[in-house]
């Protein structure tokens, strides 16, 4: 009967039996066969009955659907021992036909992990092995062992070895290298690989060798014998595996007619497990013997290693790699934002932008609108970072074109909102826009669920003009009405925009900066727009100081020269 097996992925090893007409696969809980891994679509492929057996269908999917290497157009018929890759997941398909009897099309020597499946060996309770011997890794000299006379011919090559894997920095290079010098040690080698807990600590096959071309089948690995040596931290030489008891029940070593084996754990410099690795033979005679296992373990330990620091290589270029792409990103993002304060004879403007990491969610910008206005608009996206910076952007097109092509400002907001709402994006954005009339210092607001700005009055007081005329925020339905409100800005007088990055800023005790120091600050600076917005930034970078930038911080003032 039919079947797929993953091959790679969180449900490795899992077989899936094909018995109806259709199944789909996909990222959707609800889909026939569910792939977890967000790159893949949520309805990605499907497989097809047809009387040949099988085919498999690419459903639009972003990432597309490949077949042994070649990404498919519509529909690809499927063959014994055909691998279909959906994104980061591999499914080997079978007619019928046991693994050990189909060769993995296209895999070489060289192939990281391909066409290894692991195997839930039944445990016997004394745990013995037919002709097994241990050796702690850990014990012993430089490399973790003391090599015996029966072992000093093979010497130089290990010192070789040793001095090749301290130069290399990247993994893709380390790994073959360990396999490349361990086959030239043990020419009784027929197949090797090399097994890494990945970032959840789940065992992954990362690079396999075989010695000769016709060799390259599927291999069974026991995740049992696996765990104990990497829990043990010993290594084990089994003389005999295919008789041994611990494989009966998989009969992962008599499937590949596995005559000896030596696994060795992965060690890293605190002499913790980080993965294992594994030569067998073929060989009824001539196999591996005891002293093999000293030697195993010397490259092992030094593999482990170059491994590991292979890993924190990886590791710091593709944080410098993030770092670049955030660094462009900021650079792309302040690109939306206006570079210089208007022009308007009269007033005095501004403004200050700080995301909490390189690319945040708020935004402002001031627009020149027909009519002599101008339109003075702050928003802030719900969460901060790449999300909320990509549905920044994509705001700030939307924003220009509602002001800028419609008249009434809540007619504007209204439009605006239908737009954002009908991205689903599952996101929420809190806005308030000012109309300035600049022949009138009359200033029209409209608030979709953003705090009111806070006025300065020529008197000296504070008030918050649209306080009771909010709508709620973008984005979380059509169809919304907004309401708007008027106020005039006389000689000396200002209007404060501000995001909740400013007065929810805590500091180390945990109190926030609060919209009373933002009111304070503004009203101490009598209608001075420069003295307000830097008494308002000083004070708040002064509050956190000795802390993180929690949320992004955004702050607008427009004032009406005295």
């Amino acid at each position: 009967m039919p079947y797929f097996e993953t091959i790679t992925g969180p449900s490795m090893g899992q077989r899936i039996t094909l018995t109806r007409d259709q199944y789909v696969l996909g990222r959707h809980p609800e889909c026939d066969i569910v792939l977890e891994d967000s790159s893949v679509s949520r309805q990605h492929a499907k497989a097809i009955k047809v009387p040949a057996g099988y085919a498999i269908e690419d459903m639009n999917s972003r990432n597309g659907t490949i077949v042994n290497g070649t990404l498919i157009q519509g529909r690809a018929p499927l063959h014994n021992g055909d691998m279909v890759r959906i994104c980061d997941i591999e499914l080997a398909y079978y007619d019928d036909i046991q693994p050990s009897d189909i060769k993995v099309p296209g895999q070489d020597e060289r192939s990281s992990g391909m066409g290894i499946i692991f195997v839930d060996d039944e445990e016997e309770e004394d745990g013995s092995y037919v002709q097994t011997v241990k050796l702690d890794a850990r014990s012993g000299s430089q490399f973790g062992i003391q090599l015996t006379a029966s072992a000093e011919m093979k010497l130089s090559a290990i010192l070789e070895i040793m001095q090749s894997l301290g130069k290399t920095v990247e993994l893709d290079r380390v790994l073959p290298k360990v396999l490349d010098s361990l086959f030239t040690i043990f020419i009784q080698a027929d197949r090797g690989f090399i097994i890494l807990k990945d970032e959840t600590g789940a065992l992954a096959p990362r690079w396999t060798k075989t010695r000769r071309p016709d060799q390259e089948e599927l291999i069974r690995v026991s995740r049992t014998v696996l765990r104990e040596v990497m829990q043990t931290k010993e290594a084990i030489i089994s003389l005999d595996a295919s008789s041994d008891q611990r494989f009966d029940g998989s009969q992962s070593m008599a499937d590949f007619r596995i005559r000896s084996m030596i696994i060795a754990p992965l060690l890293n410099s605190e002499g913790e497990p980080i993965g294992a690795i594994q030569i067998d033979s073929l060989q009824q005679k001539g196999g591996f013997e005891q002293k093999d296992l000293e030697i195993l373990i010397a490259v092992a330990n030094q593999a482990g290693i170059a491994i590991e620091n292979a890993q924190l290589h990886e590791r710091v270029v593709e944080q410098k790699l993030v770092e670049q792409d955030l660094e462009l990103a900021k650079q792309v993002q302040l690109a939306f934002l206006p570079k210089e304060l208007p022009k308007v004879p009269g007033y005095s403007f501004f403004k200050y932008y700080n995301p909490a990491q390189q690319i945040g969610g708020d935004y402002f910008d001031f627009l020149e609108l027909d009519g002599n206005r101008l339109a003075v608009i702050l928003a802030d996206v719900v969460g901060h970072g790449v999300a909320a910076a990509m549905f920044m952007a994509k705001l700030s097109a939307e924003t220009r074109f509602a002001f800028g092509s419609i008249v009434d400002p809540r007619k504007a907001m209204a439009h605006l909102n239908d737009r954002i709402t009908a991205l689903e994006a599952e996101r929420f954005i809190t806005m308030t826009a000012m109309i300035l009339d600049k022949a009138t210092h009359r200033a029209t607001i409209v608030i979709a669920g953003h705090m009111p700005p806070i006025k300065f009055d020529k008197d000296g007081g504070i008030t918050e003009p649209g306080s009771e005329i909010g709508g709620p925020p973008l984005g979380i339905m059509s169809d919304i009405e907004f309401d708007s409100c008027e106020t005039e800005l006389l000689l000396g007088e200002s209007l404060t925009l501000y995001t909740d990055g400013i007065f929810e800023a805590p500091n180390a005790e945990g109190q926030q900066y609060s919209i009373a120091r933002v009111r304070e600050a503004i009203e101490n600076a009598k209608g001075n727009v420069q003295k307000a917005g830097d008494q308002v930034i000083a004070e708040v970078l002064q509050h956190i100081v000795g802390c993180e930038q929690e949320d992004d911080m955004c702050l607008v003032i427009m004032g009406r020269d005295t």
